[in-house]
């Protein structure tokens, strides 16, 4: 059975994209932690990342690096934090996560919501950045 990543990933169900490459796709957390919040994720489905073969992961992260970049760029924070938890999708994702505080990165916290159009607005700006 397919993820609902790979449904995003073969345009099945709509995604706040922001970069993809041949192997990769980055997106944004529709529950995010803050604004910019974005998912990295490998487009071939593989549930565990440290199942993933050690040069797609070093590929994964590189490609993760450049989002992350893009991020710092706009979007207002101290860092961008980064976490892999590996529980909630059976796909293997790395959660980009704009920080101001250590707090900013507790998955127990209430997640935001933004309306469509914000979610847009917050995609083209990470876009146009990296």
């Amino acid at each position: 059975m397919s993820s609902i990543f790979s449904k995003i990933v073969s345009d099945d169900i709509p995604a706040y994209k922001v970069a993809e490459n041949e192997n990769h796709l980055a997106f944004l957390d529709i529950f995010p932690l803050a604004k910019g919040h974005v998912l990295v994720i490998p487009k071939k489905e593989i549930d565990y990342i440290f199942d993933i073969t050690s040069d797609d992961y070093l590929e994964l992260w590189k490609f993760a690096q450049k989002v992350a970049k893009g991020m710092d760029k706009v979007i207002e924070c101290e860092r961008i934090g980064v976490a892999v938890i590996g529980i909630e999708v059976p796909h293997a994702h790395i959660h980009l996560v704009p920080l101001n505080n250590v707090s900013d990165i507790n998955f127990e916290r209430p997640k935001l919501k933004f309306s469509e159009d914000e979610m847009k607005v917050i995609s083209d700006l990470i876009k146009s950045a990296i």
